[in-house]
């Protein structure tokens, strides 16, 4: 039998920066011309709260974002040093007092001493919480910093909510989850890692953790102001332990500057007026008691700022290859709601959508997307993608490029991690890991795998440029964890800067 081997290394997207310059690499292209988004204030306020030492130990350091910082890294080439927040993004931080709120010391220790840790939790959420309401009225910060201790931010109960019943579900569900990611391969640490980013977690719901809990109630306000939860180690940690203060001030300055409504880079190379939608599954509990999968879609486009938006509960059970699935009417439910949100916020209806998925389609579902995409968008595509034990080794010592696209009969497995030239290194331990690539229906898949490319380098919460899944997955669980602390009746603010 012979096979037809096909390997392309795609070119890498290029990303749109200030005074239109187009660049592969966020970091050095904003050092040199700035952020996109022109549109931001000179100065952006930020809001602290925390108790009274993490807020100190905050406001002494964010100051420093706005002053040049030396990168420590080995790697010059991957980690540039900082040039200040003017010369990257156009803006200076600037901290007010009358936005900067400590919580009581004495009612925060009264509560971590409390003998419930139930009582303790909504105690302490409590507190942040009110402390955060009094930042969302007409005088505003643009984005608000939490300081948690480590107790907070480290802090895991079992959830109260759930039955005896609804708990042994979940928990049986779990060991059909990681027994099904083993069987797959032989994973790598990062893959595992990875994978636990996407797939869905019965831990989501068997647990609540006070920082997932936190940025979900922020969500349940009327004009809320998205948050960046710190920990006093990102402050206090040393210039040569870890990151270098350059490196985390690209980062942190980048994500407030997003979560300000502001955007640090956009694609240069995507189709215009093109609507991405990632379809995901996660584990919530319905009033009736069941344990049940709530589907999500995240939504990504030139012209509109990403959304998310809830979809129809699926029964567990209605699963198959074990995995949930959406009815044609549910898939067709979804679609309808993006596309309404999509034309919502753009004043238009996108010319085609791009769904994508971490499992491949069942019949069901792909006539449910296109039979309410047909009647509104001349054009869909259908792409699923996901983990696979190929792997692909080049000769010499170099890993395979990142890009890399390599066809074998009909399967296709795109690399959106690997050898990066712009920074003459593997940012990675273990053989890179491709991701398989596929449609329902005909496609170009040379055109889906330039897309996905593109889309891994939307990730404004790093200012690397660079991820293993496209926009349109990669935060999909983010979502999903913040879903389980809302009730049935609340809907989840559809930004993505109340995600990152």
């Amino acid at each position: 039998m012979t096979l037809n081997i096909r390997i392309e290394c795609l070119p890498e997207p290029k990303l749109l920066f200030g005074a239109n310059e187009t660049g592969v690499e966020p970091r050095r292209v904003m050092a040199k011309h700035g952020a996109a988004d022109k549109s931001a204030p000179r100065e952006l306020r930020i809001g602290i709260v925390g108790p009274a030492a993490e807020v100190q130990i905050a406001r002494v350091w964010l100051p420093r974002l706005n002053r040049m910082a030396i990168a420590h890294e080995n790697s010059a080439r991957r980690y540039p040093n900082w040039p200040g927040a003017q010369q990257a993004l156009g803006v200076t931080f600037v901290i007010e007092d009358r936005f900067v709120r400590s919580i009581d010391e004495e009612k925060l220790n009264l509560a971590l001493h409390n003998s419930s840790p139930s009582q303790k939790f909504e105690d302490l959420l409590e507190f942040f919480d009110a402390k955060l309401q009094g930042f969302f009225g007409d005088v505003r910060p643009d984005c608000i910093i939490v300081c948690l201790p480590d107790e907070l931010a480290d802090m895991r109960i079992s959830n109260p909510k759930l039955s005896v019943r609804e708990r042994e579900a979940l928990e049986r569900l779990q060991r059909e989850e990681e027994q099904e990611q083993m069987s797959l391969f032989q994973p790598t640490p990062e893959e595992l890692k990875a994978a636990e980013e996407l797939r869905t977690q019965a831990e989501d719901l068997l647990f609540r953790t006070f920082y997932r809990a936190l940025k979900a109630k922020i969500m349940t306000h009327q004009n809320p102001v998205p948050v960046q939860v710190m920990r006093r180690d990102t402050f206090l940690r040393p210039d040569n332990e870890g990151q270098s203060h350059a490196t985390r001030a690209w980062n942190l300055a980048t994500s407030l500057f997003y979560k300000s409504g502001h955007e640090p880079w956009r694609p240069a190379d995507l189709p215009s007026n093109t609507c991405f939608i990632g379809i995901s599954f996660h584990h919530l509990k319905r009033r009736e008691g069941d344990v049940v999968y709530a589907s999500v879609a995240q939504a990504f486009s030139n012209e509109i700022e990403p959304f998310a938006l809830k979809g129809s509960l699926v029964p567990h059970d209605q699963r198959r290859d074990h995995q949930p699935y959406l009815t044609d009417a549910q898939a067709a439910s979804l679609m309808t709601d993006v596309l309404d949100k999509y034309e919502g916020l753009a004043g238009m209806l996108p010319t085609r959508v791009v769904v994508h998925k971490t499992s491949t389609y069942q019949p069901e579902e792909e006539k449910g997307f296109r039979s309410a995409a047909e009647l509104r968008v001349p054009a869909c595509d259908l792409v699923w993608m996901r983990s696979t034990a190929f792997r692909l080794i080049r000769k010499g010592m170099q890993e395979p490029w990142r890009g890399t696209l390599c066809t074998i009969g009909d399967e296709s497995y795109l690399f959106t991690m690997g050898y990066v030239s712009w920074w003459d290194e593997y940012p990675g331990p273990h053989i890179p890991a491709p991701l398989e690539i596929g449609s329902c229906g005909t496609t170009d898949i040379r055109e889906r795998a330039r897309e996905l490319l593109a889309l891994t380098k939307m990730n404004w919460n790093s200012s690397e440029g660079l991820g293993r899944y496209p926009i349109t997955i990669s935060f999909a669980r983010k979502v999903g964890m913040l879903m389980t602390e809302l009730s049935d009746n609340q809907t989840p603010n559809p930004s993505y800067r109340f995600y990152m």
